[in-house]
């Protein structure tokens, strides 16, 4: 069963997402608090996939993924990026694999998880 951290401050999208993903036959883990250490949380889940909003609070999603991938053993990990503004070219210059706007559809994020899992 594939792994998929959310790292998403929105308590009803986590729920949300949750449920999906789960339906889906993902095992879904989740940030406990907004403040919680992403890259922590990282390497003590090794999840397969990483969901990150660019907005979480105190924490910035682009300084995020920055640090993963600067990471020798974090480098590998794939994240999908979200945001409610179109800043898809600076979460990909920033390392991400692929990038979702809100609203989006929850079939288009499946296709997207589809495709960086098989990637």
């Amino acid at each position: 069963m594939k792994k998929i951290l959310l790292a998403e401050d929105d308590a009803t999208m986590v729920s949300l997402l949750t449920i999906l993903l789960g339906l889906e036959g993902y095992l879904v883990v989740h940030l406990s608090g907004e403040n919680q250490d992403i890259i922590q949380l990282t390497r003590d889940e090794l999840p397969d996939l990483i969901i990150l909003d660019v907005f979480l609070g105190e924490q910035n999603g682009l300084e995020v993924v920055r640090k993963l991938k600067g990471l020798n053993d974090l480098k590998n990990s794939k994240v999908i990026m979200t945001s409610g503004m179109d800043l898809g070219d600076k979460c990909m210059m920033a390392g991400a694999d692929d990038f979702v706007q809100k609203p989006y559809m929850p079939v288009e994020l499946l296709e997207k998880i589809r495709e960086s899992l098989s990637g």
